[in-house]
C-alpha cells in the first residue's frame, strides 16, 4: 500500500480501492491479515474513523472478514469477486462509451476489432 491519496474522491474510497489493488496485484492473499484501521490510519495521517469506513465497505460486501480480536482477513474468493465488479465496471464505463462513440462515427465491428489489434501499446495479450 504505497499509493498516495488525492482530493479526486473520498479518502475512504480511496481507502476501500487500494486495498482491493493489494488484493488484484497479491500483495494481499485470501486469508491474509490486513492493515488495521489504525496502520492506515497512521500511514496515510487520516482520522482511524475514515480508514475504518473503508474497510467495512470491503466487510459489506464480502471481500473481508473479522477475526475477533486479531483483525480484519482477506476473503477466500474476494480477487475473483474483485475482478468481476471491477469487469462491469469496465464495461460500463468505457465499452459502452466507446461503442456509442465508434457507431457515431461509422466505425463498424470489424473496424473496432482490427483497431484494437492493430495497436501496439494496448497493454493486453492478443490470441
Amino acid at each position: 500500500m504505497n499509493e498516495i491519496l488525492t482530493q479526486e474522491k473520498s479518502i475512504y474510497i480511496q481507502i476501500k480501492e487500494m486495498i482491493e489493488n493489494d488484493i488484484l496485484r497479491d500483495i494481499l492473499l485470501e486469508e491474509e491479515r490486513v492493515p488495521s484501521t489504525n496502520e492506515l490510519a497512521k500511514l496515510f495521517s487520516i482520522n482511524p474513523a475514515t480508514a475504518a469506513k473503508g474497510v467495512n465497505l470491503l466487510v459489506d460486501d464480502g471481500t473481508l472478514y473479522k477475526k475477533r480480536g486479531i483483525g480484519m482477513f482477506v476473503a477466500e474468493g474476494a480477487k475473483k469477486k474483485i475482478m468481476e465488479k471491477r469487469k462491469k465496471h469496465f464495461y460500463d464505463d468505457y465499452v459502452k462509451s466507446l461503442l456509442a462513440e465508434a457507431g457515431s462515427l461509422g466505425i463498424t465491428k470489424e473496424e473496432l476489432i482490427a483497431m484494437i489489434r492493430e495497436s501496439k501499446d494496448g497493454g493486453i495479450e492478443h490470441e
